[in-house]
C-alpha cells in the first residue's frame, strides 16, 4: 500500500529550507557555525528538527539553502542525512551555497535566497514548494498542510498558531477573516494585533510556507526588481495581500490533543536557555520520545554514557544525557549534556547546557550557564553566581544567563 495514498500531493512537492542566518541574537553561539548547526536537546542540531518533518511527512525532495559558517552543517548532513535519501527513488537533500547567478551578491535576505535560486524551480518543475527555516524546534506532519491548501486553491498558504502577544513582538503577525484568508500581516510589531476572541494572544507565522511554484517564483523575481528588502514577512506576503492574492493562514494544531501545537523561534540567548530548559520537565511539551514522530541526527561514535564516585556520589537530577558522557562524583540538575562532557569530582552543574566535549575541572560550580564546545573549566571555578564579575570575562543575557564561549581563557 502506498503509505502517501491519503496525501498525493506530497509527491509533486520540494522542500527549500533556509539555513543561512547568522543568528546574530545567539552569538556567541554563533561565533564559528550558522545557527541551525547549533546543539539543541543535548543530542541534536537545530537543523534535524525541520529535516526530521520533512523524511517523517515523505517529502524527500530537500534543497537546504546555507551561507554564513557552512561548513560545520555541511558536514552534519554528509555524515547524519545524506544516506536517508535514496536518488534511485528521486530524493535527494542537497546543500546549496550562495550560486550568485542571478544576482551578484550573498543573500540580501529569505525571498532574496529564493530568487537566487529560481534555477532550481526551473530544472526540477515541482508544483508546490515548502519554504522553511532550518533553525525553529516542533514537530509537524507537513501533509495535511498542503491538502488544505489545494482544497483552498490557495496561492500561498502559511503555517499560524495562537501565542501570547508579548510573544509577538519578533514575529509575523497575522489577521485572517472568517474562512482563513489573511488580510493583514504585520511583521515584528511593536503592537501586535490580537486575536478577536482572546486579546492575550496573537495569531503568529510559523516561517513555515507553501507555495504553488509558479507563484512563488513570480513573486520573488518581481520583488528582486524592487527597493524592499527582500524578505518575505516583511515585503512578498504584505504585498500579495494588498494584490488581493488567495494567501491563507493554516492552524497548526497537535493531532493527538487538538490543541495548539508545540513551536518554538530560538531566536535568542534566553530563549535557547529556557527552551533547553523546558525539556528537563517531567512531561516536556515538546516530547523527544514519540516513537510514531522520530527525531533524526547524526550520532558520533562514542561509548555509552557513565556515572562513576569515589570520593563523592555521582548525582543526576531531571538531566539530558548523552553519549560518551563521564559524570565523576559530581552532580548535575536540570542541565542538559551533550556528547563527551565530562563532569570531575564534586563539581556542581545547575540549570546549565554544556555543549560537545567540554570538561568541568573538580569542584567547580556552575548555575544558569551555557558552555560552548570544547571549553575545559578550570578545577574550582564558580560561574553563573557573580554576575558582576561573570560580565567581565563572558557575555551575560539581559535574564542572568552567562555564555562561556568556544576558545574562552580563565585567568
Amino acid at each position: 500500500m502506498n503509505r502517501n495514498e491519503n496525501y498525493p500531493g506530497i509527491s509533486d512537492a520540494m522542500a527549500m529550507i533556509l539555513a543561512g542566518g547568522k543568528g546574530q541574537r545567539l552569538y556567541p553561539l554563533t561565533r564559528w557555525r550558522a545557527k541551525p548547526a547549533i546543539r539543541f536537546a543535548a543530542s541534536y542540531r537545530m537543523v534535524d528538527f525541520t529535516l526530521s518533518n520533512c523524511v517523517n511527512s515523505h517529502l524527500k525532495r530537500v534543497h537546504l539553502l546555507t551561507q554564513y559558517a557552512a561548513t560545520s552543517l555541511h558536514r552534519h548532513i554528509q555524515w547524519g542525512w545524506a544516506s536517508m535519501f535514496v536518488g534511485e527513488l528521486g530524493e535527494f537533500i542537497d546543500t546549496v551555497p550562495p550560486q550568485k547567478v542571478f544576482a551578484d551578491r550573498w543573500y540580501a535576505d529569505t525571498a532574496d535566497a529564493i530568487y537566487q535560486n529560481l534555477f532550481i524551480l526551473q530544472e526540477e518543475r515541482p508544483a508546490l514548494v515548502f519554504v522553511l527555516s532550518g533553525d525553529h524546534a516542533y514537530k509537524m506532519d507537513y501533509r495535511p498542510m498542503l491538502t488544505t491548501h489545494l482544497d483552498r486553491a490557495a496561492q500561498l498558504t502559511i503555517a499560524c498558531l495562537k501565542l501570547p502577544r508579548e510573544q509577538c513582538q519578533q514575529l509575523g503577525v497575522v489577521t485572517t477573516d472568517e474562512s482563513g484568508r489573511i488580510i493583514g500581516f504585520d511583521e515584528k510589531p511593536a503592537v501586535p494585533q490580537p486575536v478577536p476572541d482572546n486579546a492575550d494572544y496573537s495569531l503568529a507565522s510559523m516561517g513555515v510556507y507553501l507555495w504553488n511554484s509558479e507563484d512563488l517564483a513570480r513573486q520573488v523575481a518581481q520583488d528582486a526588481t524592487s527597493g524592499s528588502s527582500h524578505d518575505f514577512g516583511q515585503d512578498v506576503v504584505p504585498r500579495m495581500i494588498e494584490q488581493g492574492l488567495a494567501v491563507y493562514a493554516y492552524d497548526f494544531r497537535d493531532p493527538t490533543t487538538d490543541q495548539p501545537g508545540y513551536w518554538r523561534d530560538i531566536g535568542t540567548l534566553d530563549s535557547y536557555w529556557q527552551s533547553n530548559m523546558d525539556l528537563t520537565t517531567v512531561l516536556p511539551e515538546f516530547n523527544l520520545y514519540d516513537h510514531q514522530w522520530p527525531i533524526y541526527t547524526y550520532y558520533s561514535q562514542r561509548p555509552p554514557a557513565k556515572t562513576s564516585s569515589s570520593q563523592a556520589d555521582a548525582l543526576l537530577k531531571d538531566c539530558l544525557v548523552s553519549a560518551g558522557c563521564i559524570i565523576s562524583g559530581a552532580e548535575a540538575h536540570r542541565s542538559l549534556l551533550s556528547p563527551g562532557v565530562r563532569l570531575e569530582e564534586e563539581a556542581q552543574i545547575t540549570e546549565s547546557i554544556l555543549m560537545d566535549d567540554v570538561r568541568i575541572g573538580a569542584g567547580a560550580r556552575l548555575n544558569r550557564v551555557i558552555v560552548d564546545e570544547g571549553v575545559t573549566v578550570p578545577p574550582g571555578s564558580t560561574i553563573g553566581l557573580d554576575r558582576d564579575q561573570d560580565a567581565k570575562r563572558f557575555v551575560v543575557t539581559d535574564s542572568g544567563i552567562t555564555v562561556v564561549p568556544t576558545g574562552a581563557v580563565f585567568d
